[in-house]
């Protein structure tokens, strides 16, 4: 039976881009990649073999919190910046920044080649993994490209369950009051108490 109600996909070309903050959305990744620098950093000064102090995460193994704090950083504004510039939301715009930040990685490193192909190979691991959805598993691209309202409607219709089926699995009663719920609310209190409800009429 073909779905009375199809679901409609937007081509990406046709939705509208909104502008974003580049400068803020690289502030919040450089916290970020602070905050992970930071806990790496930890770790790295807990192994040590020699005691260096609490102040050793600063001193000793620092380098990491800056290192991870500059990749962050350059990450996300490079990806809203790209996005801001091509006036386009898509994987393009994740490459563009993986390579940036995969290349600030091997300034580390301090030669060329090493930083060309830390950024190349950052690039093509985290296109690869916002092409199948930003899942390990993968993603179907047309539900990513389906209208957002339409694909909520479409779930809600798909897993809507007849009222009948709902009643037969949790009862009547309690606020569910289908069709001919008074009368047998009236049986079932004649049969079990002798009780017997006359229903009031308004016209009466």
């Amino acid at each position: 039976m073909a779905n009375p109600h199809p679901i409609k996909v937007v081509p990406k070309e046709e939705e509208s881009f909104h502008p974003r903050d580049a400068v803020k959305s690289g502030i919040k990744g450089g916290l970020l990649g602070a905050g992970v620098g930071f806990v790496i950093s930890a770790i790295q000064n807990s192994l040590a073999k020699q005691r260096v102090g609490v102040w050793g995460v600063f001193s000793r193994t620092g380098g990491s919190i800056a290192m991870f704090t500059a990749v962050g950083t350059v990450y996300t504004f490079a990806k809203d910046a790209s996005a801001n510039l091509r006036e386009k939301d898509d994987t393009l715009n994740i490459t563009i920044a993986s390579f940036l930040s995969g290349a600030t990685i091997g300034l580390r490193v301090g030669r060329i080649p090493a930083i060309l192909g830390i950024g190349a190979a950052f690039s093509i691991v985290m296109s690869t993994f916002e092409y199948t959805g930003g899942t390990l598993r993968g993603a179907r691209r047309e539900a990513a490209e389906m209208d957002e309202y339409e694909r909520k409607e479409w779930l809600r219709k798909n897993r809507r369950r007849p009222i009948e089926e709902t009643i037969a699995n949790i009862g009547e009663g309690r606020g569910i009051k289908p069709p001919g719920y008074e009368e047998r609310r009236r049986e079932r209190l004649k049969e079990k108490y002798g009780i017997e409800i006359n229903p009031v009429s308004a016209n009466a």
